[in-house]
C-alpha cells in the first residue's frame, strides 16, 4: 500500500445516504429522407454504445498534496481508458501513486488537474452529493482490511449499502442472502464478522460490494491479508464476476494473482510506465 505521502491508503468508502416532423416529403424523396433518418439513428446508437462501453476516461490526471509550505506531485499526467468488462490490475512500488489513483477512480478524492469521465459523466462537474450516489450505486469497494462492521451480523453488513439506498427491508434481506450464497458464506449469515476467518470476511466484503449491483468493482489489495488458499478462492470469485460482465480494477503487489487480468498497468513515480495485456 502506498504511504500517506503518495495519497494515503484507499480511504474507507464513506457510508452516507448519500416528439415527428409533420411536413414529410412524398415519393422517392420521402424514402430517401426516411433512409437518411434511419442511418443517422443507427450511427447515433453506435456512438452511444461506444460511450457506454468506455466506463473510465482519464486524461492528464494530476494530483498534488501540500505538506506545510511544500507541494508534492503524486500523479503526473495519467492517461488511461478502461472499457466495460475489463479486469485491470494496477501495480507498482510503494509511492508510485497506485492508491492515489484508486482514490480518484473511486470518487473518494478529486484530481488537482486533468479530466476524469466516469460512465459518461464528467466528474469535475459533479457535486459532492452526486459523488456519494455514484459511490453508493455505481461502484463496489473491496478493501484489504475488509472494513466490516463488527457490532452487526454478516447479513446486516451486506444489507448496509441497500439500506442507504432506500431498499425495502424484505428485499434487501433476500438479496443479501442470495449474495452470501453466491460467495459460499450464507451459513455464516448470523455470525459476527469478528467470529469468522479472514477468507470468510473477504467473501462477505465481496457480497457487500455487490449489494447495489454496481457496474465497476474497485478492489484494493483484496488478497493482501489472506493465505494462499483463500487468495485463490477470492480471485476465483472476482474472475467469475468479471466473466459475468463486471469491470474490475484491482491494486496489487502480487503478480501471481494477475493471471486472469485483461491488462496489467504498472505505475512508477506518478506515471504509467507500462500497460500490458
Amino acid at each position: 500500500m502506498d504511504q500517506i505521502a503518495d495519497g494515503g491508503e484507499l480511504k474507507r468508502a464513506r457510508l452516507e445516504r448519500e416528439a415527428g416532423d409533420s411536413h414529410r416529403p412524398s415519393g422517392r424523396g420521402h424514402n430517401n429522407h426516411e433512409n437518411s433518418q434511419e442511418k443517422g439513428s443507427k450511427n447515433r446508437k453506435r456512438d452511444e454504445v461506444k460511450t457506454i462501453t468506455r466506463v473510465i476516461e482519464l486524461e492528464g490526471i494530476q494530483k498534488n498534496y501540500r505538506i506545510g509550505e511544500s507541494e508534492f506531485a503524486v500523479l503526473k499526467g495519467i492517461d488511461l481508458d478502461i472499457e466495460a468488462g475489463e479486469f485491470i490490475a494496477l501495480m507498482g512500488p510503494s509511492g508510485s501513486g497506485k492508491s492515489t489513483l484508486m482514490n480518484i477512480v473511486g470518487c473518494l478524492d478529486r484530481p488537482s488537474g486533468g479530466r476524469f469521465i466516469l460512465l459518461g459523466q464528467d466528474i469535475s462537474q459533479t457535486s459532492d452529493e452526486e459523488l456519494a450516489r455514484i459511490r453508493r450505486e455505481e461502484l463496489g469497494f473491496i478493501f484489504q482490511t475488509f472494513n466490516l462492521i463488527g457490532r452487526i451480523s454478516v447479513l446486516k453488513n451486506v444489507e448496509v449499502p441497500m439500506m442507504l439506498s432506500g431498499v425495502a427491508r424484505e428485499r434487501r434481506r433476500s438479496r443479501a442472502l442470495e449474495l452470501l450464497e453466491s460467495v459460499g458464506i450464507s451459513h455464516r449469515s448470523d455470525f459476527s464478522p469478528s467470529n469468522i476467518s479472514g477468507g470468510e470476511r473477504q467473501r462477505v466484503a465481496i457480497a457487500r460490494a455487490l449489494a447495489n449491483d454496481p457496474k465497476i468493482i474497485i478492489a484494493d489489495e483484496p488478497t493482501g491479508n489472506l493465505d494462499l488458499k483463500n487468495s485463490e478462492e477470492v480471485m476465483k470469485i472476482l474472475s467469475s464476476l468479471n466473466r459475468d460482465g463486471r469491470t474490475i480494477i484491482m491494486v496489487t503487489h502480487n503478480p501471481e494473482i494477475t493471471t486472469n487480468c485483461s491488462r496489467v498497468i504498472r505505475l512508477r513515480d506518478g506515471r504509467i510506465m507500462e500497460s500490458a495485456s
